[in-house]
């Protein structure tokens, strides 16, 4: 399989939608699909025409996490797993995290270590109600990366966060969405279409000022109150000099419907 297939790619509505296609392996992740990966979310960051972004995966599964086949022991001794993480993962998500522009992920079947902690790294993430999120690193001997360690606890809790981690128990995409870590839990048939939907209608909403709302509330984990306060007045007069405001506001006072461009 080559690296474009990996990863299917498609921009339509403002929706650059990005699908992990290795459905025979539960969309594990291998060199070629972290890569395949990447191209599509740094497309995502230059592309003015990309307003918003769709991950999903192809097939029973979104995501398995790692193809422990590309590093399994017995071939040529143990792995540098740390180099795979600081390569690969690491940049992967600071990608999705730095994008100035919503991403909204839907979680079809299993979402396994890795799978399901880039996951909850999106900005919204709907599930099947058949979808299951697993921290499978403890089976294996491994810790939670994907930036597992610093969501989960922030998520839900550090009890919680612990449970889940130290004992690799599935959890049901119900109680996922009751304790915080999805947004929303929706029937399988309808993931597809409700996503999508969710995606576009944010593509056409004025994406400038979501993407400084993205950063605003991903930088308050770390700041108290008076830099919080200082930045969204920084913020706010950032979004106060948009074209996007500035329609929106012409809009609101001419009883119309806006058209935002993202700028």
């Amino acid at each position: 399989m080559s690296q474009s297939d990996t990863v299917l790619s498609a921009l339509g509505d403002g929706v650059l939608r990005l699908t992990l296609n290795r459905p025979d392996k539960l969309n594990a992740f291998n060199e070629e699909m972290h890569l395949a990966l990447r191209a599509g979310f740094e497309r995502a960051h230059s592309d003015d025409r990309v307003r918003a972004v769709l991950l999903t995966g192809a097939g029973r599964g979104f995501s398995a996490g790692q193809d422990l086949g590309d590093r399994d022991p017995r071939k040529g001794g143990a792995p540098d797993l740390g180099h795979t993480i600081e390569t690969f993962y690491n940049p992967l998500l600071r990608l999705i995290r730095g994008l100035e522009k919503p991403v909204v992920c839907a979680v079809n079947g299993v979402a396994a270590g890795a799978g399901a902690n880039i996951a909850f790294a999106c900005d919204i993430t709907l599930a099947a109600r058949s979808a299951r999120f697993i921290q499978a690193f403890a089976k294996i001997g491994l810790v939670p990366d994907s930036g597992g360690t610093w969501s989960l606890p922030r998520l839900i809790g550090e009890a919680r966060a612990k449970a889940l981690a130290l004992t690799g128990e599935p959890l049901d995409a119900e109680t996922a969405a009751n304790w915080g870590l999805i947004w929303r839990v929706v029937d399988d048939p309808a993931l597809v279409d409700e996503t999508f939907a969710l995606a576009a209608r944010l593509a056409a909403g004025p994406t400038k000022g979501l993407g400084l709302t993205k950063r605003a509330i991903q930088a308050a984990a770390t700041h108290s109150l008076d830099e919080q306060l200082d930045l969204e007045r920084d913020l706010q007069r950032e979004a106060g000099l948009s074209a996007d405001y500035a329609e929106g506001v012409a809009a609101f006072l001419e009883k119309r419907k806006p058209e935002f461009k993202g700028r």
